[in-house]
């Protein structure tokens, strides 16, 4: 089996990448989509995170709002909230890669938004950077709920710059030039994959 780590800074597109991933058969974990389940009622995180940060749980869930105004600029909380939440997320990729192995899956992705921050990339056999230009993600991400030009900067100030991902990249996935561009790419990165040897 073979993994495929895909990242990309905010805005890149990289959900649709692994949506249309998806779409051509491969099973993707997703790491955002699972720190999601962790913080709903019930999940494992929620105990955790209330014994350390007990005004973000509310209703039995994580206020990802509340939570994130706490970690936000707060280096060392930050750090707290990441102690619980990574050893969970990991050990759900963990599950998801034995069960595509023991099912034989040829190929599997791992969304990871932090790969290369995380140092993910020793767990893949191959990396690609979902990416687009400036304009672009900033007009999609400015588009979201909520979101500020300096929200932006400040996220983008703690994620390693698009052209770096790149760089360490093994493939890059354009986006925000058309669906059948994005497609293309990937599916010459599955055939690449898919090689036998």
């Amino acid at each position: 089996m073979k993994i495929l780590g895909i990242t990309g800074s905010i805005g890149m597109g990289k959900s649709t990448a692994c949506q249309l991933l998806r779409c051509l058969g491969v099973p993707v974990h997703d790491a955002d989509a699972t720190v999601h389940r962790l913080y709903q009622q019930g999940g494992a995180a929620v105990p955790l995170i209330a014994a350390r940060f007990p005004e973000a749980v509310r209703n039995g869930q994580v206020d990802r709002v509340a939570l994130g105004r706490m970690v936000f600029g707060n280096p060392a909380a930050l750090r707290v909230l990441e102690r619980i939440v990574h050893p969970l997320v990991q050990a759900e990729e963990r599950a998801f890669l034995a069960r595509h192995r023991r099912r034989r899956t040829p190929v599997v992705a791992l969304d990871i938004p932090l790969l290369f921050e995380s140092r993910g990339q020793r767990r893949c056999d191959a990396v690609a950077v979902v990416t687009a230009h400036a304009l672009i993600q900033q007009q999609r991400v400015l588009a979201r709920p909520g979101m500020t030009l300096d929200r932006l900067r400040q996220i983008r100030s703690k994620q390693m710059p698009d052209s770096e991902k790149r760089r360490r990249a093994d493939y890059i996935v354009p986006s925000g030039l058309g669906r059948g561009v994005t497609i293309r790419a990937l599916k010459r990165i599955l055939a690449d994959l898919n090689r036998p040897g």
